[in-house]
């Protein structure tokens, strides 16, 4: 009998599916089941100033195996128990199907729901994804609660999610929308400074911020040569290097012909930045961050944590501080709309829906960013 933990529902759309299903008895079949709780707890993207991932891969590869589950095996356990698995295949092209999961990969399936699984809920005796030699399957313990198979209401629960975070994906396109039908350039500024915030969702502000820091970037100059008679004029251009939160480790913007290193981050633990400097190997990097303090308090604060975790040691610390080239905050940003003219103010909110189509795989106007 798996072990009762009582936690608290935290989304109230978890608590209105179980409601309608299981009426009075609602608390206790949640009470019962790792499995809806496992849910619940991945589902707080759906609040407009969440912080949080959409965890699509971890929700859909559980989703993916559900889906099949039902049509094979709902209510017939004894027959389940004897299956070997659907095949990686199968499960990874119904993945990709679904909303936002064009680019998933294979990791959920093969160990990061098993991890992130048994870190949230230590005393379940087996993971939940059985692996077999390239076929999976859920563990026949998470879906029953008692005799009541629950895969439909998981289901339930997965898709009524995927369409909050879609229509609230799509609140950014009505807004650029609006925006592109401006024709008075203060106005468009003000609407642009009210996506600005430290609750702005993280996949939003590295789409705006790398748009302002684009059409910010480009009106400066520079000079390049391998003499000082043979000299050309050059502007600075910064490229988008991938999709927003891809947690590859990799740099997210990058500048030519400077050759500069920009990294987006909203995260307040400083040992995040100086992990973001060992994976380009000290290389000057650029911080993007998504705070109102001023760029000096967190210099301050970083220097403060370089110190203590150097434990003194002075070659340690001039490697660290060496590789911060800028810190460049939400004020920055806010001060160069501001500075922006009416072509750059067009390029900008042209910049921002084009990233966001590609986010979001909508058809991209014929342009570059």
């Amino acid at each position: 009998m798996l072990e009762v933990i009582r936690l608290q529902i935290s989304e109230d759309f978890v608590r209105v599916i179980l409601q309608s299903n299981f009426h009075e008895s609602y608390q206790r079949v949640y009470d019962q089941s790792f499995l809806i709780q496992y849910l619940d707890s991945k589902m707080r993207a759906v609040h407009r100033n969440s912080k949080s991932r959409r965890s699509f891969a971890n929700i859909y590869a559980v989703y993916a195996i559900l889906h099949f589950y039902q049509r094979d095996y709902y209510q017939n356990p004894d027959a389940y128990r004897r299956f070997l698995g659907y095949d990686y295949t199968q499960l990874l092209t119904f993945c990709r199907s679904l909303y936002g999961g064009s680019k998933l990969q294979n990791h959920a399936l093969n160990s990061r729901v098993n991890g992130e699984f048994r870190n949230k809920f230590p005393s379940a005796l087996n993971d939940l994804i059985i692996s077999n030699n390239g076929k999976y399957l859920l563990h026949i313990d998470y879906l029953y609660v008692g005799s009541f198979d629950i895969s439909r209401i998981c289901c339930e629960i997965i898709e009524r999610y995927i369409q909050l975070i879609s229509a609230k994906d799509h609140e950014l396109a009505q807004i650029l929308e609006h925006l592109q039908s401006l024709t008075d350039i203060s106005s468009k500024k003000a609407h642009l400074r009210e996506l600005l915030h430290e609750e702005t969702e993280a996949r939003i502000f590295e789409i705006i911020s790398y748009s302002i820091l684009k059409n910010h970037y480009k009106n400066t100059k520079v000079y390049f040569g391998y003499s000082p008679d043979a000299l050309i004029e050059a502007s600075l251009q910064l490229y988008k290097t991938g999709r927003t939160n891809a947690n590859d480790g990799g740099i997210d913007f990058v500048m030519r012909p400077l050759g500069r290193f920009f990294q987006v981050t909203e995260v307040d633990n400083y040992d995040k930045y100086l992990l973001d400097i060992d994976k380009v190997l000290h290389f000057p990097v650029t911080f993007v961050i998504k705070t109102t303090k001023s760029k000096d308090c967190v210099l301050n604060q970083l220097d403060e944590y370089i110190s203590r975790r150097s434990g003194g040691m002075i070659v340690i610390e001039n490697h660290y501080r060496k590789a911060i080239e800028e810190i460049i905050t939400i004020n920055e940003l806010l001060l160069w709309i501001d500075e922006l003219n009416d072509m750059d103010v067009t390029d900008l909110i042209r910049d921002i829906d084009i990233c966001y189509r590609l986010e979001m795989n909508l058809d991209i106007p014929n342009a570059e960013i």
